[in-house]
Order: structure tokens, then C-alpha cells, then sequence
């Protein structure tokens, strides 16, 4: 009986599986990525880059040289909000951009305390963003630069991205940007985790325009200076802990054509390397991307178990029970499953075995989300930089 009933689960996760390989866009391929050179624009418009900047001297160093020193042949300055930080961020930013010779670049904000009803981040970006109305009229900037104080970007990073929304007629570019992976949590959750991310999001989907699919990433995002204006800034957008996805939707949602894709060339230097750290990020808006809804919750916690866990667990025991046929139905489930898996790993230059560990990294993503579920009934919100979002914010 108990063999019957995991043989018929078994299959459906099997048409599941056949399913996203073929029906779910090809994310799989994880093939929407950076050309590696593209032709040179005739002109380059103003870019204006603005970095949400909270306690993060560690960071700093690694990264903010990286903007100060790109190869773009337009206007373009560096607007750091440092988001009351404790340890120095914002004085540390200022001596990094006068050591570097490029301190006419930077403009550094002491961000204001953060009001109710707003995530950290955004709130930053919004002052950013009216002083940066402020110094620059429309007809001097037409692009936006979203980055983290944690992205080192390639030295013509932005003129990439420029080439790539001018050629394009792309509102909206964004790229995600390699994360670090050097530890054995790393090996185990980074790369899932973009596996996760494009299966969500599928990017082939997210660059069609006639598809309503809209998400970015927060790390790296070029966005045209009219359009900001448009979607009424950032406080439009208030609230949101998923910030990065939420103005895509919103950018789309007005019929304009935008950007997602892998890069290597930029990166993040953000570590992560232990399981906390990692549990910690996923955990502040896991709940949050399910609507807080506890149905949802409920049919992703079922779900992750039938497509992520079921197949290993169907093979042990259909050896256990001396099986054969159950042996062969969930091996060949795991073995699409790696298989579908293996490009994403390859860019992060991890073997085609390490495929057969996307079933753990499943389980932990799965904990990850009921952990933030119970934080959001406890009234926890979202947890970040040593601040707690309030329930429902």
C-alpha cells in the first residue's frame, strides 16, 4: 500500500518535472545573459547612480571603487545615502572617493530616521531620489542606477547596461549579479537559490514583452530617470520588502519593455558562507512573497515536497523495499531534476554531480520559509540591519 501511494506520488512528480522542462520558458537554460561586448552608442546619456548604504564599511572598499572608476563616456554621479549607519559608512565612503581621485563623483546624504509604513531601503532611495530631482532636471539625466553597497561592478558595467537599454528601448534593466560561493552552505544554497529565483521568474518570460512575467534584481538595476517619475518615485512603492520585483511589476504594468539577466561580470562581495547568514536572508520575505497567505504556504510546503524531496526519498525506498521499478521512476525524476539544475551550476563552476544535492537545498529553503511565516505571526515582519519591519509592513 505505502509502495502504491509513493509509485502514484512519484509520477506526478515526474509530469511536474517534465513540465517545467518544457513548459515554464526554458528557464532552466539559464541562457539571458550579458553579451560580452556589443557596439558602441554615438551618444551617452546622463546616468545618476544611487546606493542605499547601511552599516556597510566592510563592503565598501570592495565596491564603491568599482562605480567610481567606470569607463562611461557620459555625465554620470554617485549619490550615497548612508541609511544611519553606526559604523562610519558614510565617512568611510568620502575617504574611499578622495583616495580613488574621483571625488567630484560622489555626493554623500545622511539619510533621516526611517518613518513608519517604510522598508529601510526604499525610504533611502526616496531621499536619494529628491535630491536627486533636486540637482538634475529631466532634460540633464535619462538614467537611474539602483545598486547595493555590496556590488562590485565590472569596469564598463554601466556602460553595458546603458548600450543594452539604449539599443534595446528597455525601460528597465537589471542584472543579477554573481553571488559569492566559496563555502560548503554556499555550494549548497547560492546556487539554488538563482535555480529558485528563475523558476519564478522565468527571464525568457520577464524579457517578452507580451508576457505579463515582471521581476528584477535589487542588486543592479538601470531604470529611464521619466519612468521613476512616472510610477510617482519610490514612495509608491513603500512598504514593500520585495522591492526589486514590485517595481518591475510596476514598470511593465505600463506597457514599457524591460531587461532581467545573469552577469559575471559584476558581482557580489557580500558574504555569506554560513547557513544563518543565508537562512536570515531568506527568511526576512519568503512569507512575504506568498501574500502572507497560509493556504499558500501550505501548497508550497506540500509542493516542495512532492517535485524536491520525494524523488531521494522515493529511491530509498524502493531499495529498502527491494523495488525496481520505483527505484527506476524516482531516479529518473531526480536525474531530470540535476539535470535541469546543471546550468545554473555550471556558472558557478560547480560539477554536474552537484546536481543531486538540489533535493537538500529544497528542504532548507522549505524551513527557511515556514521559519519566516512564524516570524510574521509573531509579529516580527522582516528582519534587516538590525531592524525589525513591524507585521504586515
Amino acid at each position: 500500500m505505502v509502495t502504491a501511494l509513493v509509485g502514484g506520488l512519484s509520477a506526478l512528480a515526474l509530469g511536474v518535472w517534465l513540465f517545467l522542462w518544457q513548459g515554464r520558458g526554458g528557464f532552466w537554460r539559464a541562457d539571458q545573459t550579458l553579451p560580452p561586448s556589443q557596439p558602441p552608442l554615438t551618444a551617452w546619456p546622463g546616468v545618476a547612480v544611487l546606493i542605499p548604504a547601511r552599516n556597510e564599511a566592510d563592503a565598501l572598499p570592495q565596491s564603491l571603487p568599482s562605480l567610481l572608476q567606470q569607463q562611461y563616456n557620459g555625465d554620470f554621479h554617485i549619490w550615497l545615502i548612508d541609511d544611519q549607519s553606526s559604523d562610519g559608512t558614510g565617512e568611510l565612503a568620502l575617504q574611499i572617493a578622495q583616495a580613488s581621485g574621483w571625488a567630484g563623483r560622489l555626493t554623500r546624504l545622511s539619510g533621516q530616521p526611517l518613518p513608519p509604513g517604510w522598508s529601510g531601503k526604499l525610504w533611502a532611495l526616496e531621499q536619494g531620489w529628491q535630491a536627486l530631482q533636486r540637482e538634475h532636471p529631466p532634460e540633464q539625466l535619462k538614467y537611474v542606477l539602483l545598486t547595493d553597497a555590496d556590488i562590485a561592478h565590472a569596469p564598463d558595467g554601466v556602460t553595458q547596461l546603458v548600450t543594452q537599454a539604449e539599443t534595446r528601448g528597455l525601460g528597465l534593466v537589471s542584472w543579477m549579479v554573481l553571488l559569492r560561493c566559496e563555502s560548503f552552505w554556499d555550494r549548497l544554497l547560492i546556487p539554488a537559490f538563482v535555480f529558485f529565483f528563475q523558476k519564478l521568474y522565468p527571464f525568457p518570460w520577464v524579457n517578452d514583452p507580451h508576457q505579463p512575467t515582471a521581476a528584477a534584481a535589487g542588486g543592479c538595476i538601470l531604470l529611464q530617470y521619466d519612468i521613476l517619475q512616472k510610477i510617482g518615485g519610490f514612495a509608491g512603492l513603500r512598504g514593500a520588502l520585495i522591492d526589486d520585483c514590485t517595481l518591475a511589476q510596476r514598470v511593465k504594468g505600463l506597457g514599457v519593455p524591460i531587461g532581467l539577466g545573469l552577469t559575471a561580470a559584476s558581482r557580489s562581495v557580500r558574504p555569506y558562507g554560513t547557513l544563518a547568514s543565508t537562512w536570515g536572508m531568506v527568511a526576512r520575505t519568503a512569507f512575504t512573497q506568498l501574500h502572507y497567505s497560509p493556504w499558500l504556504l501550505l501548497g508550497t510546503v506540500l509542493g516542495m515536497g512532492l517535485v524536491y524531496l520525494l524523488p531521494p526519498l522515493g529511491v530509498g525506498w524502493g531499495l529498502w523495499t527491494g523495488t525496481p521499478w520505483l527505484v527506476a521512476l524516482t531516479g529518473l525524476t531526480w536525474g531530470i531534476m540535476a539535470g535541469l539544475y546543471y546550468p545554473t551550476l555550471r556558472w558557478y563552476g560547480l560539477p554536474r554531480w552537484w546536481g543531486l544535492t538540489l533535493p537538500w537545498a529544497a528542504g532548507l529553503y522549505t524551513l527557511m520559509t515556514l521559519d519566516s511565516a512564524r516570524q510574521h505571526w509573531r509579529g516580527r515582519g522582516g528582519a534587516w540591519k538590525g531592524r525589525i519591519y513591524p507585521k504586515g509592513s
